[in-house]
C-alpha cells in the first residue's frame, strides 16, 4: 500500500476527533472518504499531510513512517492537498499560484512541461493565467486549487471537497479531470460530501461517523448498500 494509517488517534485539546481509524490507499487507486459534517474527514486529511498530530497511532507512506514528519518533507516525500476551501493566493496571479505549488522544485525545463501539463489538463486556466486569482469564479478557483497541488508532482494527491459550492455541470468536469489525473499516474484520497460522485469514481470508499469508520468496500458495492443510499444518497 503506497499509504496505511493504522489505528490514529487525534484530539483537538480535550476534544478527540478520530477514535482509533485504520485506512489504506493502493497505488493507482482513487479512494473515497465520505461521510456527514463533523465525522471527521478534514481531520484525517490534515493528520496525513501533517498539519494535526496525532495522539496516537501510525502513519507510512511508501512503507516509511512519517507520523512525526513535518509537513514540508511530506510534500517532498510525494504528498500534496487540494485544501476544502481552496485556499488561493487571491492577490497572485493564477501562473504565481501555480508556481508556488512547486516551492520545493527548482525552476527548469521539467516545471514548465508540468506547467503545460496542468494548462493542458485546465484550457480556462491558461486563458486566465496573468489574472488575479481571486478574480477567478468558483469553479475556476478549484481548479487552480488542484493544478497548484499537482505542480509539486505528488505521488498522493489529497483532494477535501473538491465539489463543494459549485454548480452540477462544473462539478461532473472535475471528477472526470480526477478521473484523468489518476489515469495519469497519480494516486488520490478523495474527502467529499457528494457521496454519489465520490462512489461512482472510487474504486474503495470508507464511511466516517463521528471520527470513527463505519463501514469500508469498494465505490460500487457502498453505492448499493442500504444504509449508505439512506444515508448519504438520499435514497431508502
Amino acid at each position: 500500500m503506497l499509504l496505511e494509517i493504522e489505528n490514529l488517534d487525534v484530539h483537538y485539546g480535550r476534544i478527540q476527533a478520530l477514535h482509533g481509524i485504520s485506512l489504506s490507499v493502493g497505488e493507482g487507486e482513487i479512494v473515497a472518504l465520505i461521510g456527514a459534517n463533523g465525522a471527521g474527514k478534514s481531520t484525517t486529511m490534515r493528520a496525513i499531510s501533517g498539519l494535526r498530530r496525532p495522539s496516537t497511532g501510525r502513519i507510512t507512506f511508501g512503507g516509511e513512517d512519517i507520523t512525526k514528519m513535518r509537513p514540508d518533507r511530506r510534500v517532498v516525500a510525494g504528498i500534496c492537498q487540494a485544501p476544502e476551501g481552496r485556499g488561493i493566493f487571491s492577490g497572485m496571479t493564477v501562473q504565481e499560484n501555480l508556481f508556488m505549488g512547486a516551492y520545493t522544485r527548482k525552476r527548469g525545463a521539467q516545471l514548465n512541461a508540468d506547467l503545460d501539463h496542468v494548462y493542458m489538463l485546465f484550457p480556462r486556466l491558461k486563458e486566465r493565467r496573468r489574472q488575479p486569482g481571486g478574480t477567478l469564479s468558483g469553479g475556476e478557483q478549484q481548479m487552480l486549487a488542484i493544478g497548484r497541488a499537482l505542480m509539486s508532482r505528488p505521488k498522493l494527491l489529497l483532494l477535501d471537497e473538491p465539489s463543494m459550492g459549485l454548480a452540477p455541470m462544473l462539478i461532473a468536469q472535475i471528477f472526470q479531470i480526477i478521473l484523468e489525473i489518476r489515469d495519469q499516474g497519480t494516486t488520490i484520497l478523495l474527502v467529499e460530501q457528494n457521496a454519489q460522485q465520490a462512489l461512482s469514481r472510487a474504486d474503495r470508499a470508507y464511511v466516517m461517523e463521528t471520527g470513527s469508520i463505519t463501514r469500508e468496500g469498494t465505490g460500487a458495492d457502498l453505492l448499493v448498500d442500504p444504509a449508505v443510499r439512506d444515508a448519504y444518497l438520499g435514497v431508502a
